[in-house]
């Protein structure tokens, strides 16, 4: 990737998901970061061993790292984390709540010692108000932040499969370090800047994603329902099972869109007009008879059929795909990494950058940096 970042020191006390998701994208651009790991290391390598031997979590979140082992509670370490910081740009943590400070090594005071430093302390629920001391995971925040209470069937409320409060904390923290560092770019540097602070919390970061059904709630009186696979304020949109089993999804955003659908997909143009129908509000309400509806027209032949009339009537489709068809989608772009047991294809990073080729570093091993960077920090 992009070598934008070159030059600037990250230092990454970190674990699991959200912060190395922010330092790996900063090394992706081209930040030095070096990651501290316990003497057994970030756990999220012992996630499991798919990937011919090591962690999927760990090999996706931490290329183009230095590992380098420190011990909150030794001097000596503390010493040789002082030295660290004394270069760095950034420091970034996600241990459990209160550890730094009770190190002596609180992101105010660090900020106090070294001047321009960025810190960046991600937390569960944030450092301030009643829930600060609690420790949160991610299926722990989709329950808390009430995310699980619109994901999932009628009748049972379910977890996004993939880490999202993690994902999503670890988003919104290298969003706000890049914003850091143009602020100090842009005050004349480090030695003319007084540091920021930056703090997010897992919590946080979900709760500002559910804004929509929030403000539905609060101001509408509308309690959104789990859907399933089906939208739960638009309609049609969602998941329809075809004459052959396999199921496809299709989006209808406007009316124009509605009107189409009726007359070249459902063969049905005075449905666009009719009462039960005719506005996306109309649908939501009678949503049953919609769908029987769709599901009679779309039983009657397989699914290539229906999405070859989808298409030409310009409506939104997608096909409800599993990890194989995921694995052989044709849209699918590759990186290769490096690591110890040997060169691993990821799924590419989404940005482009027009013009240069993805290079990503190699998935470091537990300390393998670590007597290089003590002897150069010596």
């Amino acid at each position: 990737m992009s070598a934008d970042l070159e030059g600037l020191l990250v230092v990454s006390f970190e674990q699991a998901v959200a912060a190395p998701y922010a330092s790996c994208k900063l090394a992706d651009a081209g930040a030095r970061v070096i990651k501290l790991e316990r003497r057994e290391g970030d756990f999220a390598r012992r996630y499991d061993a798919c990937v011919n031997g090591l962690s999927a979590y760990f090999v996706w979140l931490n290329r183009g790292k230095e590992s380098v082992l420190f011990d909150l509670k030794d001097p000596g370490d503390l010493a040789f984390f002082h030295r660290l910081l004394g270069q760095a740009d950034v420091f970034i943590q996600n241990l459990a709540p209160g550890a730094t400070e009770r190190a002596g090594i609180g992101p105010e005071s660090l900020r106090a010692r070294y001047p321009g430093l960025i810190t960046c302390d991600i937390s569960g629920y944030g450092m301030d108000g009643p829930y600060r001391d609690m420790k949160a995971y991610d299926l722990l925040i989709q329950a808390e932040s009430g995310l699980a209470s619109v994901t999932g069937t009628p009748e049972s409320a379910g977890r996004v499969g993939v880490s999202v409060c993690d994902i999503a904390a670890g988003m919104y923290a290298h969003q706000a370090i890049l914003q850091a560092l143009f602020a100090r770019e842009r005050a004349g540097g480090k030695a003319a800047w007084d540091g920021r602070g930056i703090q997010v919390s897992l919590y946080h970061s979900l709760a500002d994603w559910m804004n929509v059904p929030y403000l539905q709630h609060h101001y509408g009186g509308q309690t959104p329902v789990r859907p399933g696979l089906h939208h739960p304020t638009i309609a049609p949109y969602g998941a329809y099972a075809c004459g052959d089993g396999e199921s496809v999804l299709l989006s209808i955003q406007n009316e124009r869109e509605w009107e189409r659908f009726c007359a070249e997909v459902l063969g049905r143009p005075e449905l666009a007009k009719d009462e039960h129908f005719a506005t996306n509000p109309a649908r939501v309400a009678n949503r049953p008879a919609l769908d029987g509806i769709v599901l009679e027209v779309f039983g009657r032949e397989g699914r290539d059929g229906v999405i070859e009339r989808l298409a030409a009537a310009r409506i939104a489709y997608g096909r409800l795909s599993n990890l194989d068809d995921l694995e052989s989608h044709p849209q699918n772009r590759f990186v290769e990494v490096r690591t110890s047991a040997g060169e691993v294809r990821l799924l590419a990073p989404p940005p482009i950058i027009v013009g240069e080729e993805e290079r990503l570093g190699p998935v470091p091993d537990v300390g393998e940096h670590d007597a290089a960077v003590r002897g150069e920090f010596a």
